[in-house]
């Protein structure tokens, strides 16, 4: 019986375990603290110089707004700012790491051997990836949090372009005050923001949740997105075969099957594989991916209606629409 020969994986980057990284201040704390001990410094001159006669309640309540929430808010940015650098290292590591170790897991399934254990290196490293995940995830969870502060502010505020909205009878749906969702809008929303700094995406993002049909789209797209991440794929990775325009209004008009087989542009097998298998194995996996494919073909067709070829070529390029391409494969919606 011949002697099945051992893969060996390529060993991937070097991990960063919880703790390695210093405390040391950066230049993100050392910044935020010297604005707040200059903002500190003015306002206790002002306070110190300024008519200390009136009512004691209301000198309290400037004194606590005017001192202490700006500071509060140079903070916040600050986190912000450190967090999002972090977990951009964090994601680089581990993303080096997963795709080595993805690359020795199917090399060593094409070789066949049914009774061939994980090579030890492979179980030290994913050891590694699930220390270093976990501090990942507390550092997304509190970066996650501080965002979702932000954007709750900035969207409560008015926006200046629109005024003020008239007052609606009772029982008018909130999505009446809003404009309608531009083109451009819901292409940027699919594709998502680029990086924590990526303010246009941001507001797009937050334009398109505004809208209702648009909204369930970009949330089941986020949470397939997310789960793909779990096995490493992404879709940034990807580089699909862009099919043209034309074939992309037939899908619109509900054209299924081989005709329309270009649109499934997506070629990486390992990342084919892998999502494949979660489909077969992960129940809520396939739930989401279902649910998604559904709104995309809802969403894509009104999109196409009002569209313009430009604009669905744009739209064939966001990370959605590679998502939709990817699960759309292995699905066989194209088959």
């Amino acid at each position: 019986m011949t002697e099945q020969k051992e893969v060996r994986p390529k060993p991937p980057a070097t991990l960063m375990r919880p703790g390695e990284r210093t405390n040391s201040l950066s230049g993100i704390e050392l910044t935020a603290a010297a604005l707040s001990v200059v903002w500190l410094i003015i306002s206790t001159l002002f306070l110190a110089f300024s008519d200390s006669e009136g009512d004691g309640g209301l000198r309290f309540l400037l004194v606590i707004l005017v001192v202490f929430f700006p500071v509060g808010m140079i903070w916040v940015a600050a986190v912000a700012v450190r967090a999002s650098r972090i977990i951009r290292e964090e994601s680089g590591r581990l993303q080096t790491a997963i795709d080595a170790i993805r690359h020795a897991y199917i090399t060593q399934n094409q070789a066949g051997g049914r009774d061939h254990h994980p090579h030890p290196s492979i179980v030290k490293k994913l050891e590694e990836i699930a220390d270093a995940q976990k501090k990942a995830e507390t550092t997304l969870a509190m970066f996650t949090s501080t965002r979702a502060a932000q954007i709750a502010v900035q969207a409560a505020a008015p926006d200046p372009d629109i005024g003020d909205q008239p007052t609606l009878a009772l029982g008018t749906p909130a999505e009446a005050l809003q404009p309608p969702l531009s083109t451009s809008d819901f292409i940027r929303a699919l594709h998502f923001p680029e990086t924590a700094d990526d303010q246009e995406g941001f507001a797009a993002l937050r334009r398109a949740l505004k809208d209702r049909p648009s909204a369930q789209l970009v949330q089941a797209a986020q949470d397939v997105l997310t789960l793909l991440s779990q096995d490493g794929i992404y879709m940034d990775d990807l580089r699909p075969d862009m099919a043209r325009p034309e074939l992309w209004r037939r899908f619109a008009k509900g054209e299924r099957g081989r005709t329309i087989a270009a649109l499934g542009g997506v070629r990486d097998r390992s990342s084919l594989a892998l999502a494949a298998g979660r489909m077969k194995q992960d129940p809520i996996f396939r739930d989401a991916a279902h649910h998604f494919l559904r709104l995309f073909d809802k969403g894509f067709a009104r999109f196409e209606e009002t569209a313009t070829d430009a604009e669905i070529s744009e739209l064939a390029g966001t990370r959605t629409a590679r998502a939709f391409m990817l699960l759309g494969r292995v699905t066989g919606t194209f088959d």
